[in-house]
């Protein structure tokens, strides 16, 4: 589920033979994005924006999943020819580097090996994304309290008899100050994205078929679905108001993933949300609708400028009383209800695809 941690999520799907070049070259590269770019140190070596906790909470995060006190011993040392030990206390952050890029010893198999550092990386950039999203919520108010704390400009010196004023106007200068602060938050969100199409290539580079997206580590598809349909849709439901479409979708990819049961029921309540949540949006909601397809119903409405027109309704239809309809149902005496893998493939796209298609319509 996706309350755990990668190695817990991906513990019975293979990934990993060996412990080869590609995988040491993995590891060391993502926590180098990590801590070069997500939570880094600033030129004097302080730590920067509170990256101190971070580590100490990654430490501890990551090592209560995996049973440990700490993910790497805290202290190491040795004795010296006088047989003197020499210590030294590791902070939170050599601690997780010491464990992300540790030589491979042989004491667990390889797969859980890299899944367990992966699970790092996937950790930290959780904290990451819950950290802009926090920012981007509260952009519109710390751009509101700046306003007001800015004042009757003040007046300048005395040149000649003259007194020097201010070369902007008040609401001028309270402009200056809404940009100068959305561009910071412009520029937060972009470097991350930046950050997080890097490690996707890192993942390609390496050979190793997963994909990072708002929040987790997953199995990816082939490059044409990757770029076409995978990578848009993420972008696309990154945004609050399609949380639950996000969260849904996740947890029908990684019951496809690990061989669970109903991926594709999971996918169809990520499309009837994404419904729901336009019809709503778009003011189009009765609240006499006991269905999907009656949801279905308000944006195939002539009355409501045929949002999908009527084949389009159809084939949404279609979808949830084939495909759906009989995952939630009890079956009775009739056989349980089952996809095949292509057909499970085939659900999830076909539900990625029409969110996508739907939310760009809006």
């Amino acid at each position: 589920m996706l309350t755990d941690i990668f190695a817990h999520r991906y513990r019975d799907v293979p990934l990993w033979k060996a412990f080869d070049e590609n995988a040491r070259r993995l590891l060391v590269q993502g926590f180098r994005i990590v801590s070069e770019q997500l939570f880094s140190y600033n030129n004097t070596g302080e730590v920067a924006d509170g990256a101190k906790e971070i580590w100490h909470l990654l430490n501890k995060q990551l090592a209560m999943e995996l049973g440990l006190m700490d993910i790497a011993p805290s202290a190491s040392g040795f004795y010296d020819r006088n047989n003197r030990w020499i210590g030294r206390t590791h902070t939170d952050e050599d601690i997780c580097e010491n464990f992300v890029c540790a030589k491979y010893d042989g004491s667990v198999p390889e797969d859980q090996f890299i899944k367990e550092r992966l699970s790092f990386i996937e950790l930290a950039f959780q904290h990451k994304e819950h950290e802009i999203s926090e920012a981007n919520a509260g952009l519109s108010a710390k751009v509101q309290q700046k306003k007001l704390s800015v004042i009757a400009p003040r007046t300048g010196p005395s040149r000649g008899g003259f007194r020097v004023g201010p070369s902007l106007g008040k609401e001028e200068m309270m402009e200056n100050i809404a940009n100068e602060l959305r561009a910071q938050n412009e520029t937060l969100n972009s470097s991350f994205q930046s950050s997080c199409a890097e490690l996707n290539e890192r993942f390609r580079n390496a050979k190793a078929k997963l994909d990072y997206h708002n929040g987790f580590i997953q199995l990816s598809t082939d490059e044409i679905t990757r770029n076409q349909v995978d990578r848009p849709f993420w972008n696309l439901v990154s945004a609050p108001e399609w949380e639950s479409v996000d969260h849904d979708m996740k947890e029908a990819i990684d019951l496809r993933d690990i061989g669970g049961r109903d991926p594709a029921l999971h996918a169809a309540k990520a499309l009837e949300s994404t419904i729901k949540i336009i019809s709503d949006d778009k003011g189009w909601t009765t609240g006499k609708e006991n269905g999907a397809v009656m949801y279905i119903n308000n944006l195939r409405n002539k009355k409501n400028s045929e949002f999908v027109n009527d084949w389009e309704g159809k084939i949404l239809t279609q979808f949830f009383t084939s495909v759906r309809n009989p995952l939630v149902h009890g079956a009775g005496s009739d056989s349980m209800p089952k996809l095949s893998i292509p057909q499970t493939d085939w659900a999830i796209e076909f539900c990625m695809i029409w969110i996508k298609n739907l939310i760009r319509r809006m």
